[in-house]
């Protein structure tokens, strides 16, 4: 593409006129796709014009910035590989007219071009590649007399590299890790530019640059030397005259808290006395910085004792590095009056809607994080204050205390804290009439919190007063402090979960209020401001819950509420929606109300859903014809529910549901609906059984494809592998057309292995293996049940070499989900082929994964592993 061209081509996608935009969007992916380096060339060229227009130079060095830069992992990669693969001459071309624009006249045009050198130098310089990059950085930066705005711009290069490549760092294994002398080339231009001899703007520039590398940077920070000196550097830069400095050399030490806790030792006094005077008495957007922290601290202390008391169980210590050294709880004396200091000082002009972060915000957080961190040891310290001032005639001081009280709850044990809540309920009732709205939002909160924590401390005589206190602030109260009366109901509800009380009796301590209670929540939802501080789905959230957790009583209210939401639902479809907001408020209530029609459909009989069936499958199927993909999950799920209760007679809606189940299926972008599309068919595969086979070819195509897809998301891939099995259970012999590619997927599946350091991937592998082995022992037992194992027969040894591998595999350490399953195959496979697999059959890993199996103790397992012995024995005995 000519300079002129491509000039007006990046002109033209700004364009108001859609159809100007989208041809010079199409021109654009044209000359990417058709030469890409002299595409690279072109617009490292319009970049680095000077004279241009300013918006032409910085679109072309966005776009340059956009041809490497991807969210996906797998794209990232190719992304990369394409840029490695022009020639080096062409390559070097190009970034040394990048570089040189970072030395632009013009700031607009240095900034962009800072950011695609970025994205070369995160692609090269684990290669240790591009060295001038490096040195002309430095010399930007560390020349005397040169123009500030160019080592402003080097700065910030450097600080989007960092951030670059640390978010890279594992997106190819076979990426190296960035060499010492890279980095300390890096932290040295990076120092020299937070002097305090340097202007602000540098200072701040090279304070964002430093957070960013410390990820990287473990060979510096494990110096004592570096180390003192990048601290001090740090120290020396929160004590700046500029705001922003300030906050940014904050930001790395919180950084530092983070990822070199062991490191801080040295350093605590120091930075005790700093956070402290900073959160007193400096600006808002620095003490902010100073008080994470705290949170910081208290964060990696709670995961240092988690993982200690892990330890402990296995008879094992912390290694030295990750020993908590309880820094928190060493100044929980002097800390704790402070963070209720910051608690005082909310902010009376804040917007409810506007969720902008303040000091009183990060105080509470950081407390609950405390308390969470020292457990029982915070009581005796924050008591006195909550007590002191949670009836002041200063508004400041009730909410301050309401909200220590309400931040203190998760951390202490229930002998700690119960006493108090079971004083706290009348006072904190009293206080959900307070004039002020923002104590009465914090007491509806802290009801709401006490209901969730420590529901067994509210007192029996004070429950009918709870409940009717709260709902009677439904409809009377500004939107934000109903939406924390419903969280408290919605908690209420939730404690009666697994009630085994109210099996046995029939009812429980809910049943008399669910009526007014439905009604009112419903109301809500009517409400002209339910939109605001997430009414509406509040109150549609504690409906749900009192209706999972309802009592054999309450039977006749949701019958009766059954009609009445299908009813509301189908009315949705009439709201208006002038604007896009409207018609995401509208499917937004679509998807609620489905969710609703789920939770009430299980909890009544088959015979009573029956007659609603036909308006709830017609307006589910409404719902899918919308373009909203929460909207599709929820009618998805939904669906499930309805094909699990009325199995056989879900038949009938099938016709009308196949489009929308394989438009599902194949929402790759979407994964959380390709994944409820995936368990409806398993659900439906189950309630229709062998009618299920004329709508196969298309699923199990939409399935394979799912499998075959590289970027749908891997969480899908399991369930997708076991839908395999539910499909052959489902259609038995007919299951012969699909055998050998399903198959070669669960034998590809099966080669995936989990390094011993990655203990996401272990958990994925584990899933992925469990899902194995449901469609081997689906396929195994709806084969055997056509009669038609002997379609196995080729396979078997294969099957058998997975579980082999399965009983080899001890690094993966796999779980009882997988065992179980594993044990549950073995009979399976026993069972069907008989003697014909008598030799595989008495090979010793059969025996070793019996063995595991009853060493589990799980009464499940230890069951399957006797049938399955039973049956192993008899081929072993037989002649």
């Amino acid at each position: 593409m000519s300079a002129p061209n491509l000039t007006a081509t990046l002109l033209a996608c700004q364009s108001s006129d859609p159809a100007v935009r989208t041809a010079a969007e199409a021109a654009l992916t044209s000359a990417e796709e058709n030469n890409l380096a002299e595409f690279f060339v072109a617009l490292a060229n319009e970049l680095a014009s000077e004279g241009k227009d300013e918006s032409v130079r910085q679109l072309a060095g966005l776009h340059f910035k956009n041809l490497l830069v991807a969210k996906d992992d797998a794209l990232q990669v190719e992304k990369h590989d394409k840029w490695k693969a022009i020639p080096p001459a062409m390559r070097n071309a190009i970034k040394s007219t990048v570089l040189g624009a970072i030395r632009s006249p013009v700031c607009v045009a240095r900034h962009t071009a800072a950011q695609a050198c970025s994205e070369i130098a995160t692609i090269e310089l684990p290669y240790k590649e591009w060295p001038e990059f490096l040195s002309v950085m430095m010399e930007n930066v560390t020349s005397a007399g040169g123009d500030d705005g160019i080592k402003i711009s080097s700065l910030e290069c450097l600080g989007f590299t960092c951030e670059r490549i640390a978010l890279t760092m594992g997106t190819s294994s076979d990426t190296p890790e960035i060499s010492p002398e890279i980095t300390d080339l890096m932290l040295t231009t990076i120092v020299d530019g937070i002097r305090s001899d340097r202007p602000d703007p540098i200072r701040y520039a090279a304070a964002k640059a430093l957070g960013n590398s410390l990820t990287f940077t473990k060979k510096n920070m494990d110096n004592p030397t570096e180390r003192d000196m990048i601290l001090k550097t740090i120290c020396d830069a929160t004590q700046s005259g500029d705001v922003g400095v300030r906050a940014a050399a904050y930001e790395c030490i919180v950084q530092i808290a983070f990822q070199y806790y062991d490191k801080l030792q040295s350093y605590m006094q120091a930075l005790f006395q700093l956070t402290f005077a900073t959160i007193r008495s400096d600006e808002e957007k620095v003490a902010l910085q100073a008080l994470e922290f705290w949170s910081t601290l208290a964060e990696e202390e709670m995961e240092l004792n988690d993982l200690a008391a892990e330890l402990a169980e296995a008879g094992q210590s912390p290694p030295p590095e990750s020993v908590c050294v309880g820094y928190v709880k060493a100044a929980l004396e002097h800390l704790v009056p402070l963070l209720t200091e910051t608690l005082t000082r909310q902010d009376e002009e804040l917007d409810p809607e506007d969720d902008q972060w303040n000091i009183s915000m990060s105080g509470a957080t950081c407390l609950q994080l405390v308390s969470n961190t020292v457990e029982d040891a915070i009581v005796p310290c924050i008591m006195p204050f909550v007590q002191q001032h949670i009836q002041s005639e200063n508004w400041r001081f009730r909410e301050a205390a309401t909200m220590a009280f309400s931040s203190i709850l998760e951390g202490p044990s229930d002998k700690a804290i119960g006493p108090y809540v079971n004083q706290s309920i009348p006072f904190l009732l009293t206080a959900l009439s307070d004039p002020n709205d923002l104590v009465k939002d914090t007491t509806a909160w802290t009801i709401g919190r006490i209901c969730d924590l420590h529901v067994r401390s509210i007192p029996e005589d004070i429950f009918p007063t709870l409940v009717n206190g709260l709902a009677a602030k439904l409809l009377t109260e500004t939107p934000r402090v109903s939406s924390q009366a419903c969280f408290g109901i919605h908690n209420l509800a939730a404690a009666f979960q697994n009630d085994n009380a109210a099996a046995t009796s029939g009812t429980n301590a809910l049943s008399p209020y669910m009526p007014h209670l439905f009604q009112t929540l419903l109301q809500v939802v009517d409400r002209n401001d339910a939109t605001e501080s997430n009414l509406c789905i509040a109150a549609f959230e504690a409906i749900s819950v009192l209706i999972q957790n309802a009592a054999p009583d309450v039977k006749v209210v949701l019958l009766q509420l059954l009609p009445a939401i299908i009813e509301r639902l189908a009315q949705s479809f009439n709201m208006p929606a002038v604007t896009n907001e409207d018609k995401e408020q509208r499917e937004g209530v679509q998807g609620l109300l489905c969710g609703l029609i789920q939770v009430l459909s299980v909890k009544v009989t088959k015979e009573e859903l029956l007659p609603y069936c036909d308006a709830i499958m017609t307006n589910f199927l409404q719902v899918l014809q919308t373009k909203n993909a929460t909207c599709h999950e929820e009618a998805l799920s939904a669906s499930s529910a309805i094909a699990n209760i009325l199995e056989g007679d879900f038949i009938k809606y099938m016709v009308a549901m196949q489009p929308f189940l394989i438009s599902g299926l194949r929402n790759f972008e979407a994964y959380q609906v390709c994944t409820v599309a995936v368990g409806l068919v398993g659900d439906i595969s189950r309630a229709i059984e062998g009618s299920m086979k004329p709508y196969c070819d298309e699923i199990m195509s939409a399935l394979v494809e799912a499998l075959q897809n590289s970027s749908l998301h891997r969480s899908v891939k399991p369930p997708v592998l076991s839908c395999f099995g539910d499909i052959a259970l489902a259609i038995t012999s007919e299951y012969e057309p699909y055998l050998q590619v399903s198959l070669m997927m669960l034998l590809q599946a099966a080669q995936t292995r989990a390094p011993d350091d990655d203990d996401d991937l272990i958990d994925y592998v584990n899933l992925l293996r469990e899902g194995i082995l449901e469609a081997y022992t689906g396929i195994v037992q709806g084969l055997k049940d056509g009669n038609r194992t002997d379609l196995l027969l080729p396979y078997v040894d294969a099957i058998l070499s997975f579980l082999e591998m399965l009983a080899s595999d001890r690094k993966n350490d796999y779980d009882n989900e997988v065992l179980g399953k594993a044990v549950g195959l073995v009979g399976d496979i026993a069972s069907s082929f008989g003697v014909h697999i008598k030799e595989q059959i008495r090979q010793p890993y059969v025996m070793e994964l019996l063995k595991e199996g009853r060493a589990t103790g799980d009464p499940t397992i230890v069951e399957t592993c006797d049938w399955a012995s039973t049956i192993v024995q008899q081929i072993l005995t037989a002649f």
